[in-house]
C-alpha cells in the first residue's frame, strides 16, 4: 500500500521528544484496514517514509484514533524543516 497526503510538522515535548505530521483522517482509515496484517504491536504499522528526497524507515504510531509519522533529525536537516512548515509525505507499508 502506497499513500500521500501533506501535514504540518509540529513537535511534542514528551519524555523523549519528538517531530511528527498527522496522518489525515481519509488515509488512516486505510491504513487501519491493512493494520492487523502489518502491525507488529501496540498497532505500530511499519513503512518506508518519504519527505522530498529524502526517505526513512520508521512506523506510525497510534495517536488519539489517527496514526502519526515520526520525522527524524536527520530528515528535517537534509529537507530544510521547522515546525509548523506543511510537508508532503509519501508512505509505503512495510510487509
Amino acid at each position: 500500500m502506497e499513500l500521500a497526503f501533506s501535514g504540518d510538522l509540529w513537535f511534542w515535548r514528551g519524555p523523549a521528544p519528538w517531530h511528527f505530521v498527522t496522518v489525515p483522517a481519509d488515509e488512516c482509515r486505510e491504513l487501519e484496514a491493512s493494520s492487523a496484517l502489518v502491525s507488529y504491536g501496540w498497532g505500530m504499522i511499519p513503512v518506508t517514509a518519504r519527505i522530498g528526497a529524502t526517505a526513512w524507515k520508521t512506523s506510525l504510531w497510534p495517536k488519539d484514533g489517527r496514526y502519526i509519522v515520526p520525522v527524524r533529525a536527520s530528515v528535517r536537516k537534509a529537507e530544510g524543516l521547522e515546525v509548523g512548515d506543511p510537508v508532503t509525505v509519501r508512505l509505503t507499508v512495510d510487509v
